[in-house]
């Protein structure tokens, strides 16, 4: 097996490099990882020459323009051109170049903002996403379509993964940019730094569901290795680990040894309320998986950005 990693150097692409590291990974397995330098993948020639150079028989497809809710806000249209280039240009060269299996990372943001709680797999089309990222989420949507399509007329086994939140070393910790908890933990560092209070963008109220990206890896070899199904499989702690932002900032200050004051900035926008998934179905299969728990793994990407400071703020 020879297994292409696009977005192989992000947050998720790192921590599927390390868990295969750490003794995961299989003797017949060789692990490629590749990121925007070794091809532009909104290219389709550069797409289909980086397929032809390294011959996979599986990919695990990460690649893709992503932000946090303010880059979105500002940017919807090119996240829907970037990723639908992205993506189509991916899926088509595995096709054409005869690729076992595809793995492709989705996000919860595609389910439909009007919707009941708990979200699963079956609710993807049911109604528009959030008007705060649309284009990220109908270009993601799209993956879901494309499978169907190449299962149906040429038998092809892709399928997606739905992550909730996810966080760890090597995440983007830009504060504008970044999403939530990457972003807090960078703020909460300069805090500590020039002694002044934390101020947390929104209410602090909304709720979500974080995973541990080093277990998110974990679950990516299982699905490529075990998951037959085209349809999508939501990989998530369960509803009752739901936590709010403001607990998520105070995990993040106790983890960090911050003691100054906790701020709300009410003016920013909050976002999606809640968008809690349901994860009975990654349960039927592995219903003994064991999840890090939050604040352990808060303590230990907060570990990590203080080591990497240099670097991760970046």
């Amino acid at each position: 097996r020879r297994i292409l990693v696009t977005g192989g150097t992000g947050l998720v692409g790192r921590a599927i490099e390390k868990v295969v590291a750490d003794g995961e990974g299989r003797p017949d397995e060789e692990w490629i990882f590749v990121s925007s330098r070794d091809a532009d993948l909104t290219s389709s020639s550069e797409t289909k020459a980086l397929f032809e150079r390294h011959k996979p028989t599986h990919v695990i497809h990460l690649a893709a323009m992503v932000g946090g809710l303010f880059k979105n806000i500002r940017s919807n249209l090119d996240f829907w051109r970037t990723n639908i280039h992205i993506n189509d240009n991916v899926l088509h060269a595995a096709h054409e170049s005869g690729v076992q299996k595809v793995v492709s990372c989705l996000s919860t943001c595609i389910f439909p903002d009007q919707t009941t709680y708990p979200i699963d797999e079956t609710m993807i089309h049911n109604g528009p996403p959030h008007s705060s990222n649309f284009g990220y989420s109908y270009a993601k949507r799209m993956i879901d379509v494309q499978n169907r399509g190449y299962s149906e007329q040429h038998g092809r086994r892709f399928t997606a993964v739905i992550p909730t939140n996810v966080f760890g070393p090597h995440d983007n910790f830009n504060i504008e940019d970044g999403h939530v908890l990457p972003g807090l933990i960078h703020k909460v560092y300069l805090a500590k730094q020039s002694g002044s209070a934390l101020t947390v963008w929104g209410t602090g109220k909304p709720r979500r569901q974080f995973i541990y990206s080093l277990d998110l890896a974990r679950l990516f070899l299982w699905v490529l290795r075990e998951y037959d199904e085209v349809e999508p499989i939501i990989l998530s702690v369960g509803e009752e680990d739901e936590v709010s932002i403001r607990e998520a900032a105070e995990a993040i200050a106790e983890a960090m040894e911050f003691r100054g004051e906790l701020v709300f900035d009410t003016t920013k926008s909050d976002g999606q309320f809640k968008k809690t998934a349901s994860n009975a179905k990654l349960r039927r299969y592995l219903p003994g998986f064991q999840f890090t728990p939050f604040r352990k793994a808060v303590k230990e990407t907060c570990a990590w950005f203080n080591a990497n400071y240099a670097n991760a703020r970046k």
